[in-house]
């Protein structure tokens, strides 16, 4: 599959995740809405399904994961970069075929697309935190 239909997965999975976050709607009506509002021609659909059904059904352990290396509450985050953080969480744990690199790359340019004016520094700092605990094997490399 083509990077750029990766990038749109990634895409349409933060913003269903926000939704999610945002509504506590169900998982496949969100899924539903994103494939029949958006062109899905050029996305990895099976990445946007994965993304959006895994984070959604591991939230409590990747949120728990990432806790150490947010600096603060995962309550206390914007839902942007909640949705961010959680999808890269993700990436980085259950991903592994997903160079580290392209997992903080892909997230801060999600960060600069649709987050607040300096989510990018924020979401770049809690990865890079992260990813020793996560691609110890990728950091020896």
């Amino acid at each position: 599959m083509k990077p750029a239909a990766r990038r749109q997965a990634r895409e349409l999975a933060l913003q269903a995740v926000y939704s999610w976050q945002m509504t506590g709607n169900p998982v496949k009506q969100i899924e539903l809405h994103m494939a029949t509002t958006n062109d899905m021609t050029k996305v990895d659909m099976a990445y946007f399904q994965e993304l959006l059904n895994q984070v959604v059904a591991r939230v409590d352990e990747l949120d728990k994961k990432i806790k150490p290396y947010l600096g603060r509450l995962p309550e206390e985050l914007d839902p942007v970069e909640k949705a961010i953080i959680r999808i890269a969480t993700y990436e980085l744990q259950h991903r592994i075929d997903v160079p580290f690199k392209v997992v903080i790359n892909e997230a801060i340019e999600l960060a600069k697309s649709f987050g607040a004016e300096e989510s990018h520094k924020f979401v770049n700092g809690v990865l890079d935190k992260a990813i020793h605990y996560f691609r110890k094997h990728e950091q020896a490399e």
